[in-house]
């Protein structure tokens, strides 16, 4: 009777540390889902950030094509 009893404890242990360590990985899934959340929003407004510095950038890029080319057909 002492040998299904002690099977029984460890099975019961087993299936215990089983469950602890599921709400861990819950836990951590959680966190890291929020870790990505924060990233891509970051990542978001470093993406308009560098759209809103770069557009005077472009704009005056136009502007030299464009000069460059009246003069390239004048020659």
């Amino acid at each position: 009777m002492f040998w299904p009893m002690f099977q029984l404890v460890l099975a019961f242990c087993g299936a215990a540390v089983l469950g602890v360590l599921a709400v861990r990985v819950g836990i951590e899934v959680r966190r890291f889902s929020r870790a990505v959340g924060d990233s891509a929003e970051r990542i978001s407004r470093a993406k308009e950030e560098l759209e809103r510095s770069a557009a005077p950038l472009a704009a005056r890029s136009g502007l030299v094509q464009r000069s460059n080319a009246g003069n390239n057909a004048e020659e």
